[in-house]
């Protein structure tokens, strides 16, 4: 049994280690350095709070590996569970967080609905007069995503994966030109390489992979910014990820009081090619950013210093949830993670190799993320973006 993994960013590092330990044959094909795509751009946010059961699925199936990754991996990913707090300033998105919170809690997210008075009691540092309400999970936080490829990356590589690096593929083969012909291998880095299934985990590259095995996946790159500034209040390290949902911005802690600060506003940003796009921070979003955390927290004032900034890419689907499944024989497909592929990498790899080994993912029910929903209208909503 061989596969081919294109992409190493976390998603196709965590599928070539979990297909390697169950005694396939794995290489991986990247066509940079290990994480030069969206993985080392990433917040490393891990949370529970999303609101579609699927979602919360893949992150409750995730967590357990954050939490012992050092463990298991032998890599401290500097994994700080101080919580996500969602704010509402509307009442109708109070409303629907009272909804999510009922829906988290059946899957077993402690998580709890927080009243205005309660954040302002809990949170002194919050403008809590201008929200109807929040939600918070202590057993969300971030990691450092660069540490988190690496150890699975390496981890791969114990249980036999081959990686290569700088080696892009540039078609995908099938054996023979029905629709439903079986993919036999790539070309990557100029030579045939045959597999029995190739693994589509190219992240904002997707769309380009997929269509070399003439399948079409509406997944798009968006570029995505964020910024890391010394704020004029120190924002303590036990701070939680703070999202104001209804403006549409975030903060979280950083080293020595710092801050990561970012969010999505101003209109959605055209598609992008992932090959050449401004990947430094625009000016004006950033001081956007900045006068927006402002107005949720007191951290941030006048007196707030940008120390760096960057953009990303995420890669989108029509409904912000990923395409997990196999498309065409031995086409296996884990895409479009909208921005939470990170967190959702180790559940991923999971039902990949389920995919793979067993012919059916049984850990999480994934029927709902097959990509023709959007031809049948079956699409979700998650209204939880970030």
């Amino acid at each position: 049994m061989t596969v081919v993994v294109v992409g190493c960013g976390i998603v196709g590092a965590a599928c070539a280690y979990e297909l390697a330990s169950r005694g396939v044959d794995v290489d991986v094909y990247e066509s940079g350095s290990i994480g030069g795509g969206s993985t080392a751009r990433s917040a490393g946010g891990v949370r529970s709070q999303f609101s579609t059961p699927v979602n919360v699925e893949l992150s409750r199936a995730s967590l357990p590996v954050w939490e012992s990754f050092e463990e298991e991996f032998g890599v401290d990913i500097g994994f700080r569970q101080v919580g996500y707090l969602f704010l509402a300033r509307e009442e109708k998105t109070a409303a629907t967080f009272r909804e999510n919170v009922a829906m988290q809690r059946e899957f077993g997210v402690p998580v709890e609905f927080l009243a205005p008075e309660e954040l302002r009691d809990r949170y002194p540092n919050l403008h809590a007069e201008a929200f109807e309400g929040g939600t918070y999970a202590d057993c969300d936080g971030f990691a450092d995503p660069y540490l988190a490829l690496q150890g699975y990356a390496a981890a791969a590589r114990e249980e036999g994966a081959t990686i290569h690096t700088h080696s892009p593929v540039t078609d995908v083969l099938r054996d023979g030109s029905d629709e439903d012909a079986p993919v036999s291998g790539v070309v990557a880095d100029g030579e045939q390489v045959d597999a029995d299934a190739v693994v589509n985990a190219a992240g904002p590259w997707a769309g380009e992979v997929a269509a070399m095995a003439e399948v079409d996946l509406p997944v798009s790159p968006r570029r995505r910014q964020a910024l890391v500034v010394d704020p004029t209040t120190p924002v303590p390290e036990d701070a939680p990820l703070s999202i104001d949902l209804d403006v549409g911005v975030y903060f979280r802690p950083e080293r020595e009081g710092a801050a990561i600060v970012g969010g999505e506003f101003g209109g959605e940003d055209p598609e992008q090619d992932p090959d050449r796009y401004d990947e430094k921070t625009d000016l004006e979003w950033a001081a956007t950013a900045i006068e927006r955390a402002a107005d949720v927290a007191s951290y941030f004032g006048p007196e707030t210093r940008i120390r760096r900034g960057w953009a990303g890419l995420y890669a989108v689907t029509p409904d912000n949830h990923p395409i997990l499944e196999e498309t065409v024989p031995g086409f296996i497909n884990a895409v479009g993670y909208s921005g939470h592929g990170f967190q959702h990498a180790p559940a991923t790899g999971t039902v990949v190799a389920e995919l793979y080994v067993d012919g059916e993912a049984s850990t999480i029910d994934v029927s709902g993320l097959a990509s023709d929903r959007f031809e049948t209208g079956l699409t979700h909503v998650e209204r939880n973006v970030a």
